[in-house]
This record gives structure tokens, C-alpha cells and sequence, in this order.
């Protein structure tokens, strides 16, 4: 029997979340970061989190740094999403990489967002913040491609 660990959600995760949505709601974007909006698996109910994108050859992905999250769930069920960056939003899909297809995607993200960067080492899904490090790491990170709907 498997289980499933669920990376408890802080108050100050919490916190950050609502303050990039008032941001974004003020039209004030930070950084790479935008808000992905996903419909609960059970509930229905339109749940908000903070990503930071990453683009390779073009393409935007989506890694998460807790693997386990309902998050992740969620974006796996609903298969869509809307991605808001500051006033504006669009509707996108949210194709699960395969493991094995991860490694070039994951070795960018530490390059392009430094700062989200250390949220996968403080959770031990990496060791450090070297691009090597992400690749090796890369089958446990959930990707998702974004695709226009």
C-alpha cells in the first residue's frame, strides 16, 4: 500500500498567495510570477496559486515544488486552467511532460527564476540550485505544458 505525502500548506504560503492576487488584481505583476487558477477535483471550487513559468523553445511549462500537493491534483483532473498575469488572463490547457521528457524543461527553471529556485531545495526535491541538480531531479517534478484553448 502507497502513500501519498501532502506538503502542509503554511500560513505564510497562505499569505503570499493572497498578496499576489491583490498584486495582480492592481494590475502589478511580480517578477515571473503569475496565478494559475484551477478547478478543485472534489470540490468544484476555483482554487489560486502562485507559479512561475518557465519557457523552453518556445513553449511556457509548469513545474511545481510539491509534488504530493493537491495542486498538482488538481491541474492532473481539470486539465485546464486560467493563467492571470496582472489584469489580464487567458484560458490554457495543462498537459502532464512525461518523466522522461522533464530533464531540458527542469534545468532551465533555476536559470530563469533564481528565487523559485530555492523553494525546491528547501523542500528537498533538490539538493541545490544548480541547473544539473533540477535534471537529475527532474522525473519527481510534476511539469505541465501550457497549451492555448
Amino acid at each position: 500500500m502507497s502513500t501519498t505525502v501532502r506538503a502542509p500548506v503554511t500560513g505564510f504560503q497562505r499569505f503570499g498567495t493572497k498578496a499576489m492576487e491583490a498584486f495582480h488584481r492592481l494590475g502589478l505583476p511580480v517578477g515571473p510570477m503569475q496565478l494559475l487558477k484551477v478547478k478543485g477535483r472534489k470540490s468544484g471550487r476555483e482554487y489560486t496559486n502562485p507559479v512561475a513559468p518557465v519557457t523552453v523553445d518556445g513553449t511556457m511549462y509548469i513545474l511545481q515544488a510539491f509534488p504530493g500537493s493537491g495542486w498538482v491534483k488538481n491541474v492532473r483532473a481539470a486539465g485546464e486552467g486560467v493563467l492571470v498575469r496582472g489584469r489580464k488572463a487567458r484560458r490554457v490547457g495543462l498537459v502532464e511532460v512525461p518523466p522522461h521528457e522533464r530533464g531540458p524543461i527542469a534545468r532551465q527553471f533555476p536559470t530563469q527564476v533564481p528565487m523559485g529556485a530555492s523553494i525546491f531545495v528547501k523542500n528537498g526535491v533538490v539538493p541545490d540550485k544548480r541547473p544539473e541538480s533540477f535534471e537529475r531531479a527532474s522525473r519527481g517534478i510534476p511539469v505541465f505544458r501550457v497549451v492555448p484553448l
